[in-house]
């Protein structure tokens, strides 16, 4: 092969294979921007949604970074299957003057009409509900799914709510003479939420001192 065509011939493919790193180094900063974007995206979200349960004005610290995982398996609490948890989830402590103010919890509502309903519940060092919120659920559009804030404020009526209001025997829908509404046609979710949430609020009281000690 002639000199010219062999220098020729490596100094397209040196050309090439330039481009080609170029290329990738471009795409790779390009991915990282785009994934550091969206992992703050989904941070802020997250952060918004736990604020809404937990009201900033309960807590000055970030509830995603004050965070520890509840272990199913775990037998460091008493009574671990009030929460109806099928995994390992995490739980979030408010903290006010670096002092816990209440906890985010998550609890599972295992007996919906469509099976299990997700749960997060803020709850007061008080032991007052500051928010209930449905995370995943399976419920029939216009019918169970009114559990669920973006379909019906019904979530809002468990705010500042107790175990001692009502006492434990109100913690139902009316029909089961409990002082919770429920849905025209569709009483079984309402009063799966209901119920779920009085042993969540149960689990806290009983284990308060080393929930929040985390």
């Amino acid at each position: 092969m002639p000199s010219e065509l062999r220098h020729s011939i490596l100094l397209n493919t040196g050309r090439l294979a330039g481009f080609a790193i170029a290329a990738a180094i471009i795409l790779s900063l390009v991915y990282a921007l785009t994934e550091t974007r969206i992992t703050n995206q989904m941070l802020a979200a997250q952060r918004q949604a736990l604020n809404s349960i937990f009201p900033a004005s309960e807590h000055d610290n970030d509830l995603i970074s004050d965070s520890f995982i509840i272990d199913i398996n775990s037998s460091e609490y008493s009574n671990l299957e009030l929460l109806g948890l099928r995994e390992n989830s995490h739980a979030y402590v408010a903290r006010k003057n670096m002092q816990p103010s209440g906890l985010i919890l998550p609890f599972v509502a295992r007996d919906g009409y469509n099976g299990d309903i997700d749960l997060l519940l803020g709850v007061s060092i008080e032991g007052l509900v500051t928010g209930l919120r449905v995370t995943a659920h399976r419920e029939t559009p216009g019918l169970g799914d009114l559990i669920d804030l973006r379909v019906s404020d019904w979530i809002l009526s468990f705010n500042n709510r107790s175990l001692v209001n009502p006492e434990l025997s109100g913690w139902t829908v009316r029909k089961n003479a409990g002082v919770f509404d429920q849905f025209t046609g569709a009483t079984i979710t309402p009063r799966a939420v209901t119920v779920a949430t009085a042993k969540a609020l149960e689990f806290f009281e009983e284990n308060k001192s080393r929930l929040l000690s985390l």
